[in-house]
């Protein structure tokens, strides 16, 4: 992912959104970010989930499908404090990159 250091915090909010309105798992994790340009490997968004839950944003579950095991994430309370404060913070940073309107008459 080009500019990852910049924009892994919107990787993070889209996680936290998502979580809020339903259990994710890694890979419906990466198809979602893959449809809004983010281009993450399994290597990549496995540790950032792990480090989100480590920090109390995410709590995990395990279910099994057959053979396969599948991690499932869902919001906290300090997840849902932190996504609320991120979205304050980027309303107000919209509001000064947003283009201002012209007088043109």
């Amino acid at each position: 992912m080009e500019h990852r250091d910049l924009l892994a915090g919107f990787v993070r909010l889209h996680v936290l959104h998502h979580a809020a309105e339903h259990e994710v798992y890694g890979l419906w994790m990466i198809e979602e970010l893959a449809r809004h340009g983010y281009r993450l490997s399994a290597g990549t968004l496995y540790p950032m989930l792990e480090a989100m839950e480590q920090r109390g944003y995410l709590i995990s579950r395990r279910e099994q499908h057959g053979r396969t095991i599948r991690r499932l994430y869902r919001i906290t309370d300090l997840g849902r404090e932190g996504l609320a404060l991120a979205m304050e913070r980027l309303r107000e940073l919209r509001g000064e990159v947003a283009p201002r309107p012209t007088n043109a008459d």
